[in-house]
């Protein structure tokens, strides 16, 4: 009897643990928890729909910022009249429960106008608190809940205005105690870490340039570490302590920016930037020193603003080159599978849910792309928003969550 007591007691607590480790609703940054764009709340149909369901639509401002989900709560930060605006909004309903404002005056540089003045980082949800970065660079932490600021981190003093042209647009992440973003401008800046609590400065790692991609927090050789492109290089950054492991030269050259961020695949880094195709990289402990090798360069391709994303083993993307090809690349050698037809459009951001590939095309058309190695397949096409989708989108249980060029909509593929 006290056996089988002591077991009921301990099945009534398992489910409970199971919901509140593995909510379906959760999405709590740019790509998703593990920034890798991987769905795995998003129930796959037996059979794509010929429309979606349109189940609501509000109006939040402009940026490229994707929605983060926690639980029943969306959090949105966006530019409305001058300000930077982050909205707390009901998932089921897109009603506000908050928003919280502040003056944010900036000042686009050239070829940067038609991309609007942000915010263009997104935000990440941590343990109750949400981070967010500002078009100027400067990092906020929020209370969830109630929406006050907890504090907030300004580096130009140190290193002098953000960037001058789009304004900041890496996103920060966060691992246990640390947030960690890169601060600075083209010239000069650092990798920092910060505390969530506070915001003091758990460590600082160099004084390179900061770039437009945004880190990654991985384990490679059994160690956690911080990979991100600055404007010099591809890094990776011990991130417990904030020692430089190892790097590889990728500089920004000219207007060859460094966007994208990369993407991880089995302890190997894929790395692109503008006019500068693509490349396999392997960092490696040997002997007790760290050294990153390329393994193969693909220059058939090349990444302008799109990340790239992995799915079944295979690496699906955008490149610039044709007016816009979608691709799907062999990580092992480097071999591109497949290409669709040019002229796709100017970006595309990409989410991964198993057998498929969701693609958001920036003209407002997300296509579900057939996820093989043999040929480029859409398995169905949608037409989501008018233009300007920009911003990563999100998928949750069955719906699909856009952020247009001023408004949030949510649609279902019931």
């Amino acid at each position: 009897m006290l056996k089988l007591s002591t077991l009921t007691l301990l099945l009534s607590f398992l489910p409970t643990f199971i919901l509140a480790d593995h909510h379906s609703s959760n999405w709590h940054g740019y790509l998703g928890s593990k920034r890798d764009g991987f769905a795995k709340g998003f129930q796959v149909p037996q059979s794509w729909p010929k429309n979606l369901q349109k189940k609501w639509q509000v109006p939040v401002g402009g940026g490229y910022g994707t929605a983060i989900i926690h639980q029943d709560r969306i959090y949105v930060h966006a530019r409305q009249m001058g300000e930077e605006i982050l909205h707390c909004l009901e998932l089921k309903t897109g009603s506000t429960i908050w928003k919280k404002g502040i003056q944010t005056p900036f000042k686009m540089g050239g070829g940067g106008e038609r991309h609007g003045k942000g915010p263009k980082s997104n935000p990440i949800y941590s343990d109750g608190r949400i981070f967010t970065m500002s078009i100027t660079g400067i990092l906020r932490a929020w209370d969830a809940k109630s929406g006050d600021k907890l504090w907030e981190k300004d580096y130009s003093k140190q290193f002098g205005k953000g960037h001058p042209y789009w304004g900041t647009a890496t996103s920060p992440i966060v691992d246990g105690d640390r947030v960690i973003a890169h601060f600075g401008n083209c010239k000069k800046g650092a990798l920092i870490a910060l505390n969530v609590k506070t915001g003091k400065e758990v460590w600082t790692q160099g004084e390179d340039g900061t770039c437009y991609s945004s880190p990654l927090l991985v384990d490679i050789e059994g160690v956690r570490q911080i990979v991100e492109c600055n404007h010099r290089a591809l890094v990776g950054v011990e991130s417990k302590t904030g020692k430089l492991l190892w790097e590889f030269p990728f500089p920004h050259i000219g207007t060859d920016q460094n966007m994208p961020t990369p993407t991880f695949n089995k302890g190997q880094i894929l790395v692109g930037g503008e006019n500068r195709g693509i490349m396999g990289v392997l960092p490696q402990l040997i002997d007790g020193k760290w050294k990153a090798t390329k393994q193969w360069h693909q220059k058939k391709l090349a990444l302008d603003m799109a990340s790239t994303i992995m799915n079944d083993g295979l690496l699906y993307g955008f490149s610039h080159y044709d007016r816009g090809r979608l691709f799907c690349l062999d990580p092992k050698d480097g071999k591109v599978l497949w290409e669709s037809p040019g002229r796709t459009g100017q970006n595309a951001m990409f989410l991964s849910i198993p057998g498929y590939v969701v693609a958001l095309i920036d003209h407002g058309e997300v296509r579900l792309l057939k996820a093989n190695r043999e040929k480029y397949e859409v398995a169905a096409k949608y037409r989501v928003a008018d233009g300007q989708t920009w911003a990563p989108p999100v998928l949750i249980q069955d719906q699909l969550m856009i952020k247009g060029l001023e408004d949030l909509t949510v649609w279902s593929f019931k």
